[in-house]
């Protein structure tokens, strides 16, 4: 919030409103999703028609406070305040009635003594114009302008051309469609997942980051990768991965991990842009490594019907694979610039010490107990719940809380706070899904699709990663991962791609949007931290992760990469064996071209090759991806022997 804006006073009640009313936001959460266990209690869950417009008009409040249109609009103007204070004022007596008239509009629907009048399309369309304003305020215009034109489709898709053209719709109707429809309006089923099952989640990320296991894990990640070539570009991989798993936010993990492993990248000699661009990539990657993965595989569990515990499990050698190609460019860009290791550390702040060690096991019991209870049977939300439950006794292992016991309470707060931003931009999701579903455009698209790439399975895919990519920009990766699959799932289904790999494919793009020019969000915040040119960062950062680009390919072509039946085919080992040589030597050849550099630089020819080798090696048709492969392995050979005949040094400078 901005602090010239406001009085002292009005600043400081601002943010006493804030922290209680997002405290309880939490509680209510942990109440909601609670399972039964032991001695503890069971309150909830409590009924989808009170929990979520209660904890919906909270977050509202929440949210307008903390970024309230005052505050935006006095920075322009201080004679706009009133203006912006109006705004603000409206907006929660907005929510309110809306909020209001769904719990007793959907009470009554329930008992069968409800009838629509004209008063509810108002309602409606004011809950939804609440939701995009306020989304367009936290998150930017993106996923706003998304909402926008779904609403104006909605209304004058009889107009629309081909087969865009749909049936004129009925005012009054539209209302249930998207206000109060419990499965697919803008409160309906998505909206329960968050609050259901991602709420846990969300409080146990933001309780995992205050015990200050960060940066206990950074320092024990630059102590584990002291003896290699690229030291800390090596620990930003080892420790973004890790806290990005738990944090889900790409943006989030550069500003939290990025300060501390940047400048020490940066220290061992690799260039600005390169060491933004490193961490950027990593922070990225975290949200597909498992076992947690962020918010967004939680809702593909509920969404698709497939165990969470399956997912996690068939995202994890695309993980391992990804993050194994990310460690490879370092340890040839640190030979580009001729960087060697470093074993003795030189930075005193950086040594490890035994509460670092007590650090990192608050970090790793409730991840382990998450697994486990996995393994047991728990629900997602019962899992997190009893991570949640282990975490605050084990915090008090941190000096700070032991000191200051209310420190749990306020990242309880923050969870509440962090949750209730993200509840706005689903709400925005929750418009596209209710005109995606009243309209049947994910259908007619499919046909579409199709029929234009003539039954071709790589070019349904190279449009949903397209689509993924440009819906991504700028937008958070669940939203953006949301609105693709419910248009693009349909196209791919039809062409035999099972449901997870759908999903997962789609996941993967729109997590890569983030470091994906122009509008590349983690590696523009990295840039900021490198103090490198932001473009130019993002361009690393693209050629460092461009194999997040080509995995997603892989598990497509190959589902038995994924492990798990729900991948469509049956697991056999030697399909598993013959995909991941295959896919070990594309993400070889990949990432070598990419850095135009392989023991010594590379002319444009052997690159270009290269690329074409990895396309073919990656081939469904077994006539073509083995002699490709094979041609592969002979070429690197002949690589090594002509590099050890003519011993070219590195450059040993940044370009």
């Amino acid at each position: 919030m901005n602090d010239v804006a406001k009085p002292t006073g009005f600043r400081r009640l601002s943010g006493y409103i804030i922290f209680w009313i997002a405290l309880v936001m939490a509680l209510t959460g942990i109440a909601n999703s609670a399972p039964s266990f032991w001695i503890i209690p069971t309150i909830g869950p409590f009924p989808s028609e009170l929990i979520r417009p209660i904890i919906l008009a909270a977050s509202v409040i929440v949210v307008i406070l903390k970024y309230s249109f005052t505050d935006l609009l006095t920075e322009r103007s201080p004679a706009l305040k009133p203006v912006g204070l109006a705004i603000d004022i409206l907006l929660v007596a907005a929510s309110w009635w809306v909020f209001w008239r769904y719990f007793t509009d959907v009470s009554e629907m329930e008992e069968g003594l409800f009838d629509f009048t004209i008063i509810h399309p108002m309602i409606a369309l004011t809950g939804c114009a609440l939701f995009i304003t306020i989304c367009w305020r936290v998150w930017g215009s993106p996923l706003a302008i998304c909402g926008i034109f779904a609403l104006f489709y909605l209304y004058t898709g009889q107009y629309w051309p081909w087969i865009f053209e749909t049936a004129p719709p009925i005012f009054i109707d539209s209302s249930e469609d998207l206000w109060f429809n419990l499965n697919d309006g803008v409160l309906g089923t998505i909206m329960g997942i968050l609050i259901f099952t991602v709420f846990p989640f969300v409080l146990l990320g933001v309780m995992l980051e205050r015990t200050g296991g960060g940066r206990s894990l950074i320092k024990i990640a630059f102590h584990l990768t002291r003896n290699f070539r690229g030291g800390p570009a090596h620990a930003a991989i080892l420790a973004s991965g890790l806290f990005g798993t738990m944090s889900g936010g790409a943006v989030t993990n550069v500003v939290a991990t990025g300060v501390i492993t940047i400048p020490m990248i940066k220290k061992r000699g690799f260039h600005p842009a390169f060491a933004g661009g490193v961490e950027a990539t990593a922070s990225s990657a975290g949200q597909i490594m498992p076992p947690i993965m962020g918010a967004a595989a939680l809702v593909m569990a509920d969404f698709t019907g497939i165990s969470y515990l399956t997912i996690i499990v068939a995202a994890l050698v695309p993980a391992l694979a990804y993050y194994a190609s990310l460690f490879t460019s370092v340890v040839f860009e640190a030979r580009r610039l001729g960087v060697e290791a470093v074993p003795d550390m030189d930075d005193a702040d950086l040594e490890v010490g035994a509460q670092d060690i007590v650090n990192l096991v608050m970090i790793i019991v409730p991840v382990g107990i998450v697994v486990m209870t996995l393994i047991m049977g728990f629900s997602p939300a019962g899992a997190g719940m009893m991570a949640l439950y282990a975490i605050v006794p084990l915090s008090f292992a941190n000096p700070d809380i032991r000191k200051d016991p209310l420190l749990i309470f306020k990242a309880l707060a923050r969870g509440g706070e962090t949750f209730g931003s993200l509840l706005m931009a689903i709400g925005v999701v929750g418009i596209i899904v209710a005109v995606l579903g009243t309209t049947g455009l994910p259908n007619d698209f499919a046909q579409v699709v199709n029929e234009f790439g003539k039954g071709q399975l790589f070019a349904t895919l190279l449009i949903a990663g397209l689509a993924a990519i440009m819906l991504g920009m700028g937008m958070p990766t669940l939203p953006a991962y949301l609105t693709i699959i419910l248009i693009m799932g349909p196209s791919m289904q039809t062409l035999g791609v099972s449901v997870l790999v759908g999903h997962l494919f789609v996941f993967y793009y729109g997590v890569a949007s983030s470091i994906t020019p122009p509008v590349a969000v983690a590696a523009y915040a990295a840039a900021s931290i490198a103090e490198a040119p932001p473009l130019l960062t993002a361009m690393y950062a693209m050629r460092i992760g461009l194999v997040k680009f080509i995995v997603p390919f892989a598990f497509a072509f190959y589902p038995v990469l994924l492990i798990v039946e729900e991948s469509g085919v049956p697991f056999e080992i030697l399909a598993f064996a013959s995909a991941i040589v295959r896919l070990g030597l594309v993400i070889y050849l990949v990432s070598r071209a990419t850095l135009v550099f392989d023991q010594r630089r590379l002319p444009a020819w052997e690159v270009v090759l290269r690329l074409g080798l990895a396309v073919g090696a990656l081939y469904i048709d077994p006539f073509i991806h083995w002699p490709a492969f094979a041609i592969g392995i002979a070429f690197l050979i002949w690589h090594w022997f002509q590099f050890h005949e003519t011993k070219q040094p590195s450059l040993g400078v940044a370009e």
